[in-house]
This record gives structure tokens, C-alpha cells and sequence, in this order.
């Protein structure tokens, strides 16, 4: 089972750019793209959050019509720059999707693995909470299929980066959620966006990932007085590859065109 990962697009109306400078609308395209090109094509299509940046219809609308270019199911889940009831409304023909409160859902019709979407989104602010009613549906829905091969997505890391600028917007209650996961090792992966950066790190008994943006990317500055700052660097999105005599790997891929192929390895 191949399952492509993205984050962050922060779609804009047509003709808008993002923070007046970048073509995030182009870059996602792109990245569209790449999908459309790789072989053999993803089995599902995972996205993490921010898929809009103001949380508008004319957002939905666009991103809507970009995102009908997929050939794979599409699973997504709200950032804080989503707006949670245009997003239900945006994907009200996704019947995974609750029709009220957090948009939690958990999906295992896809393949080998299943997929846990968490929403800890907080309506109106930009960190996310692990709160107890997230906790206790979490609890549930893990154990429900204990050992099924588990990937388990959200927006907000639970995490600190040492980038001082996004850490004050990760995902609080971490460290319950970290409690709760070493219950359940059936637990792939955590995978988050956000931070706009590849990061890895072991959490919660797992392999916690962040995908970067398809748009920029926050600044690598680690010094923790460091000016906030982002970069259009190469945008990028992960590629987690489940066969079952190997398990789950999971392949940073750049987007874009390079030079080669070329004869040798």
C-alpha cells in the first residue's frame, strides 16, 4: 500500500497570492503533478491540514476544484487556518466525516492500514489541544482494532521543534497523548504539518513525522530569542510505502524536476 502524504498547501482565491508573495495556488498544482506522475500511483492520498489560508468559501471552493484532479481517496483533516464548519461542508460528501463537534474519524476500507485522523484543531486559535474528549475518543477508536497497522494523522505537533516561533503553536497535551500511545503499538507513525519542515522523532512509543509545507517553509533558526522567518525553499511531501514483509517506510520526496535519470546508482 502506497500513501502519499501533504500538508500546508494554504490555497488562496485564484489570482491571490499567499502573504502577497507566493503562488501557493502554482505550488500546489505542482505538487498535484508529481502525484499524477509517480509509479506506480499512490493508494490514498493523506492531507494534514491548512488547505486554506483564510478559511473562506472562495478557499473551499478552489481547493475543491483543484483536489478533484486526484485519482486516490482523499483524506484530510483541519489546521488552524481552516475554518472547522466550511471544511465539514467543504467535504460533506466524505461520509467518514462527523456531521457535528471535532472532525476525529477513523478509516480501514483503504488497505492494510488504517487511518486514524485526530482534530485538535481549537476553533479561533492556532494551537492545537489533545483534550480529554479527543483522549477518550482516541482510547476508543485504538483499541477497537488492536492489532491493525496504524497511521495516526493531526495538524499541531504534540511536540517541541526548538524553532521558538511555531513551538508556541504546537499541539498541547503531549505528553498524555505520548502516555496513551505506548498502550497501543500498533501505531505506524504520528504523522503532523504545521511546522512547514521534515522533522522525525520518537514519540509516544512510535515514529512521530512532520511533512513539509507544498508552499514555504518556516526558517530552520533554532537560537530561542531567533526573528520568526520563512523561505520558499524545495517543497516536498512524504510517501509511506506498507508491504507486509517489510512493514511501513516512509520516503522524503522533493517535488519539482531534476536533472537526470542518469545511468548509474
Amino acid at each position: 500500500m502506497l500513501i502519499a502524504h501533504l500538508s500546508d498547501p494554504h490555497l488562496r482565491p485564484p489570482g491571490v497570492l499567499y502573504q502577497g508573495l507566493v503562488d501557493s495556488n502554482a505550488m500546489f498544482a505542482a505538487a498535484l503533478d508529481h502525484l499524477a506522475a509517480l509509479d506506480p500511483q499512490p493508494d490514498l492520498v493523506l492531507l494534514t491540514g491548512d488547505l486554506v489560508d483564510e478559511g473562506t468559501a472562495e478557499e473551499y471552493a478552489h481547493a475543491r476544484q483543484m483536489l478533484a484532479r486526484l485519482t486516490a481517496p482523499l483524506l484530510a483533516i483541519p489546521g488552524n487556518h481552516d475554518e472547522r464548519e466550511a471544511f465539514r461542508a467543504t467535504f460533506a460528501d466524505h461520509p467518514h466525516l462527523p456531521a457535528t463537534g471535532s472532525l476525529h474519524f477513523a478509516v480501514g476500507d483503504q488497505g492494510p492500514v488504517r487511518i486514524v485522523a485526530l482534530d485538535v484543531t481549537v476553533p479561533g486559535e492556532h494551537h492545537g489541544d489533545f483534550d480529554w474528549a479527543a483522549e477518550k475518543w482516541l482510547e476508543a477508536t485504538l483499541t477497537a482494532e488492536p492489532t491493525r497497522p496504524t497511521l495516526v494523522m493531526m495538524h499541531q505537533p504534540p511536540i517541541l521543534s526548538g524553532i521558538a516561533c511555531i513551538d508556541a503553536y504546537n499541539c498541547r497535551g503531549g505528553a498524555r497523548l505520548a502516555a496513551l500511545l505506548t498502550r497501543h503499538p500498533q501505531v505506524e507513525r504520528v504523522l503532523c504539518g504545521h511546522v512547514h519542515r521534515f522533522m522525525q522523532t520518537r514519540f509516544g512509543g512510535t515514529l512521530l513525522l512532520t511533512v513539509p509545507s507544498t508552499t514555504t517553509a518556516i526558517a530552520l533558526r533554532l537560537a530561542p530569542d531567533a526573528e520568526p522567518a520563512s523561505f520558499v525553499e524545495p517543497p516536498a511531501l512524504l510517501l509511506h510505502h506498507w508491504r507486509p514483509e517489510a512493514g511501513l517506510v516512509t520516503h522524503h520526496v522533493p517535488i519539482g524536476r531534476f536533472p537526470g535519470p542518469y545511468d548509474f546508482f
